[in-house]
């Protein structure tokens, strides 16, 4: 496509001064993009083969704070760098800013070595599982995010509070409302088909000024990879034209939360044959399916922190607002966790579960270990759910809070001998960061709630 780079016609357009600096990024904890701004000249002299970052970005949380008590980086370690090995199959432009590039990169350490904790190296590992099979996964997110008529400035100045949504009521698919939004809106789908993220639609969502830009499907590494670089460009574009943008999961205790429900298949890799039709049954699904889907529905509680990573995620599993409260699975049915849509070679899908928040890294690696799980041990699916999901009465929930999440997460034997302890105990331990930093703050609710009645 037009956004895309390969090394040659970088260097050419570096040479005619067409760009000038190339972002070198990888994911961090958090799923944002860290990194560099790198002169086009000392990219091709150098940064093409790598450059450094102090290790602490693995080991901090949403606020930057170098969380004590990591095993693999820390005060007593003295953070020393690891290594960002550029991955030129990521090269693109990035249209929105003048003269720029960008490039992923993997985290190494010094000898080479994929770093183990680091997202992009986390689902590298359950794709070399499913290579190990002949198979690789189909991915797709779907993103949802409030459009505010405010700069992030302004809005950090009002404290986040009393903002002009750019929509003031429900209007759920109106194209009234999407054109009240198309100036930002227009400019990131063009600007994200321009840098190779391929968009399919952009459609308004249940909230007030809700937004969703929908991406065609990909393999699972492409996919995370434009997840992630799509949702730092769209702050971008918001940002230069004054406005704001969240991928909050519940930013709003009355409005409807910000989900990215994410989309999934197996396919042989050698052919791009779907797997999940061939000797299907009346609903469409074949035994490899039925396997994979009865491993996620079996694990969902284990990697709920994957899909749900902060306090304010779990805020956003309410009955009746779209998001899933039980880890049914159901025939196109959005009450569901997880919902089967598409039919033939189409048919996937749907997790549910997962917030806008989520880092798709880590949220795709974990559906992919749980779905492996359930083909290695032919788990058996249960029947489909009829109805309101939400009124189920002998269905698991979803993890209500973090606590809970946490606890299934450290307790994985499954996920522990898929990603490796190591891992799995970094996670942990950022996680109980999270849930500890919550725990001793005081709330505007509290406050209200007990200032004159305590």
């Amino acid at each position: 496509m037009a956004g895309s780079l390969d090394l040659d016609t970088l260097k050419d357009e570096i040479r005619r001064g067409l760009i000038d600096t190339v972002l070198v990024c990888f994911p961090d904890m958090q799923g944002r993009l860290m990194g560099k701004r790198v002169t086009g000249h000392f990219f091709l002299d150098s940064v093409v083969e790598e450059t450094h970052a102090c290790d602490y970005l693995l080991a901090a949380d949403i606020e930057m704070e170098p969380v004590p008590g990591f095993k693999l980086a820390s005060w007593d370690l003295g953070y020393g760098d690891f290594v960002l090995k550029p991955d030129l199959a990521t090269l693109r432009r990035t249209p929105w800013l003048e003269g720029t590039a960008l490039v992923l990169a993997d985290v190494c350490d010094h000898d080479g070595a994929l770093l183990p904790h680091a997202p992009r190296s986390i689902l590298k590992k359950q794709l070399a599982r499913l290579a190990e099979r002949g198979w690789t996964a189909m991915m797709a997110s779907e993103l949802e995010f409030y459009v505010i008529n405010e700069s992030y400035a302004a809005a950090r100045e009002k404290d986040y509070k009393n903002l002009k949504h750019a929509g003031w009521y429900i209007q759920d698919y109106h194209i009234f409302q999407t054109t009240k939004e198309e100036s930002l809106i227009r400019a990131i789908r063009n600007h994200m088909d321009a840098a190779d993220i391929p968009v399919e639609v952009s459609k308004g969502e249940w909230g007030p000024g809700q937004e969703e830009i929908n991406f065609r499907y990909a393999e699972a590494l492409t996919m995370a990879d434009r997840h992630v670089i799509y949702k730092n460009g769209a702050k971008e574009i918001a940002f230069l034209q004054d406005k704001a943008i969240t991928f909050m999961a519940k930013p709003y205790f009355e409005l409807a939360g910000n989900s990215c429900h994410i989309h999934a298949s197996l396919w042989e890799a050698a052919t791009s044959t779907p797997l999940f039709h061939d000797g299907a049954d009346a609903h469409g699904m074949s035994p490899l399916f039925k396997h994979f889907l009865a491993g996620m529905i079996a694990l969902a509680r284990d990697m709920t922190y994957f899909l749900a990573p902060y306090i304010n995620s779990y805020k956003r599993f309410q009955a009746g607002s779209f998001a899933p409260t039980k880890a049914a699975w159901s025939l196109d049915n959005r009450t569901a966790g997880f919902r089967i849509v598409g039919h033939g070679a189409g048919t996937r899908v749907e997790c549910r579960i997962a917030g806008a928040d989520c880092n798709p890294y880590l949220a795709y690696a974990a559906l992919i270990a749980a779905g492996l799980h359930g083909i290695d041990n032919e788990l058996e699916l249960a029947p489909p759910y009829e109805g309101n999901v939400y009124e189920a009465k002998r269905v698991p929930d979803v993890a209500k809070t973090l606590r809970e999440a946490i606890d299934g997460l450290r307790r994985s034997k499954v996920l522990r001998a898929a990603f490796g302890d190591e891992v799995i105990d970094h996670y942990v331990h950022l996680a109980n960061w999270e849930q500890g930093e919550y725990d001793r703050r005081v709330t505007d609710w509290e406050v209200i709630h007990g200032f004159e009645r305590a």
